[in-house]
């Protein structure tokens, strides 16, 4: 026991000493009240470092406060669930008199759909952090999943004033600023941790490590993300550097130290040992990157959590150099990168740690461990695979997130309630709304290869090829004696006009038209007209055959007159042009024989042009 306060003394110290000058920064979103009109206005709230913020989306909801238990300390008697088709009550609580978190949980359990804790002192905002584990913290820490926010005092006020005096206090919490999002790469990092002895929160840790590997590889190796591991390490002041606590715990004569995992000196592993192989995973990734391989730190820090655990003695080098051969990595590389941990010098790999531990611009300083940090920003909010995915993908600049982002795993669900709000078409279970990790979006879809257009709200109209197939086009249609008529129109200006035989507006009403009455069809003095559904039957008397296009009767054996003279036409004027065409050819032959026997006789007489002529020669160059 005087051993463990011995060294919970002496980091005591080395934190007062590094937390003199720290700086930090608390990561906000934007609260803007929308009703009642006079308290509209946008104000600050400070991410709660637990549950699940909605980062790249916003929330709305109506403000509740509770008749009793107004500090959330105990569970509540009385209901905050919202009533159907009503917004999400987001339950405001004093601050005070017990840990954030389990006023959080306890607003949860109760129904809210959100929690805004009003400070109780006037003071700028601070980051509502987690406990330390115990077994009751434990319970309810890691199954938060609400969003959390603290305002400050005075706003909290206005707040609860407003809701005693019945205004429905409307407010809009917003995350999509909370994290940068300027191009269509993001940056992250992650504060770890190799210690697997560290209690609930190393289990979470490790837990995630496992659950997001295949998500940080998908990213990384599609070059959506630059993704970068941390190690927190503490120097030993000078005055302590000769001490039992240093000398177990600090490596390079007390430059880098980390605290003993089971917090006693006389069992198990030594701090030490746990900067060692920090530094070693720091070189893995180091190793791994040069490679062009970044992701392989994954599958170590991984294997090596469930290959070498500390509870079965294995957390070691041999144990650690198995796993670094299994993945193909340069042993001797790493080890080079490493360095001797004995030296009384700098280790350039921890140096460069230590002083990435102090925040830079919008970033605090990093104390906290486990710590995500995406795009510069600090994150806030539970380390779970959903949670993390959705922060990283509103790093994004929008329109440019990859597929992983558009995973089923990270959607808001809106749309499961009244369909979001969307227009739904529930006879053909078509709908506009669809879930993404930045909020439902109402788009009128592509439903069977058929592209719906319009607002998305109030209407969606099926377009093009197709669109007869759903619904009918939304146009009138009937089936009549195993005929369908319908007013759709696959082309042209996708209006529904009534067909032929039919008159109306062609969406609601096609009414049959009685061409026997209006005299439209069947008007010659033999003609006689039934009507039809869709159409028309005209007769003629006698032996009269009706001609529908001349809307007139001729008699059958006119027309079968005429048919012969018909007949005869055609073969006419087959013959005709055939002849013609054999005189084409016939003179054609002709002319070309007489042309070849006229170049054979003149040939005979006089050479010509495409022949050489022939030399002659005397006799007396003969004889010469």
């Amino acid at each position: 026991m005087a051993r463990s306060k011995s060294l919970n003394l002496g980091f005591l110290i080395l934190l007062l000493c590094l937390s003199a000058e720290a700086r930090f920064v608390v990561e906000k979103n934007s609260l803007m009240v929308i009703a009642p009109q006079e308290m509209r206005g946008k104000h600050d709230s400070a991410i709660g470092n637990f549950g699940i913020p909605q980062y790249g989306g916003s929330m709305a909801g109506t403000v509740v406060y509770p008749k009793s238990n107004s500090h959330g300390c105990d569970e509540f008697t009385e209901s905050f669930r919202s009533k159907a088709g009503a917004l999400p009550n987001f339950l405001l609580i004093d601050r005070g008199e017990c840990l954030f978190a389990k006023k959080v949980w306890n607003a949860q359990a109760a129904g809210a759909s959100a929690v805004l804790v009003a400070d109780d002192k006037d003071e700028q905002l601070i980051t509502m952090d987690l406990p330390r584990e115990d077994d009751e913290a434990a319970k309810y820490i890691q199954n938060i999943t609400i969003p959390s926010a603290l305002i400050t005092q005075k706003f909290g006020e206005i707040l609860k004033k407003a809701v005693k005096n019945g205004d429905m206090v409307n407010v809009n919490l917003d995350w999509r600023e909370s994290v940068p999002h300027p191009d269509d790469r993001v940056e992250y990092e992650l504060w770890t941790n190799s210690n697997d002895e560290c209690g609930a929160k190393c289990d979470v840790l490790m837990n995630f490590l496992k659950d997001f590997r295949g998500s940080a590889q998908l990213l990384e190796q599609g070059g959506y993300s630059q993704f970068t591991p941390h190690y927190i390490t503490w120097y030993c002041p000078k005055a302590f550097i000769l001490s039992k606590q240093c000398k177990s715990q600090c490596i390079n004569h007390g430059r880098y130290c980390a605290p003993d995992p089971e917090q006693d000196f006389s069992t198990g592993y030594e701090g030490k040992d746990v900067v060692v192989e920090n530094l070693r995973q720091l070189c893995v990734f180091k190793i791994a990157k040069e490679s062009k391989r970044p992701w392989v730190w994954w599958d170590y820090a991984t294997d090596f959590h469930i290959r070498c655990p500390m509870k079965e003695k294995k957390y070691n080098k041999e144990c650690a150099d198995e796993v670094i051969k299994s993945l193909g990595l340069d042993l001797k590389n790493i080890e080079k990168c490493m360095g001797d941990p004995d030296a009384d010098s700098d280790n350039p790999v921890l140096k460069t740690e230590q002083n990435a531990q102090i925040g830079t611009g919008s970033r605090g300083d990093v104390t906290i461990l486990p710590t995500l940090v995406v795009n510069n920003r600090q994150y806030r909010g539970k380390l779970e695979r959903k949670a993390v995915l959705k922060a990283i993908c509103s790093g994004f600049e929008e329109t440019t997130e990859p597929t992983v982002c558009l995973d089923d795993g990270i959607e808001t669900n809106e749309c499961l309630k009244d369909n979001g709000g969307c227009w739904q078409d529930k006879v053909a279970n078509v709908t506009a709304c669809k879930d993404t990790f930045r909020g439902r979006v109402c788009a009128c879809p592509v439903f069977d290869g058929v592209q719906f257009k319009g607002d998305g709200y109030s209407s969606c109209q099926a377009t093009g090829p197709g669109r007869c197939r759903i619904k009918n086009g939304g146009c009138w249609y009937r089936s009549h004696d195993g005929k369908l008529f319908s007013a759709c129109q696959e082309s042209g200006d996708n209006k529904c006009q009534c067909p032929s035989g039919f008159k109306g507006d062609g969406t609601k009403t096609c009414e049959d038209v009685d061409e026997c009455k209006e005299k439209k069809e069947c008007q010659c003095p033999e003609c006689s007209c039934k009507n039809t559904y869709g159409s028309y039957d005209c007769t003629c008397s006698g032996d009269l055959l009706y001609m529908r296009e001349q809307d007139a009767c001729i008699s059958k054996s006119s027309s079968q007159v005429r048919g012969a003279w018909f007949a005869i036409v055609v073969v006419l004027a087959v013959l005709a042009v055939v002849a013609v065409g054999g005189y084409a050819i016939y003179k054609y032959r002709l002319r070309s024989y007489m042309d070849s026997e006229i170049r054979a006789i003149m040939a005979q007489y006089m050479p010509l042009d495409n022949q050489a002529e022939v030399p002659i020669h005397s006799q007396d160059e003969n004889h010469a």
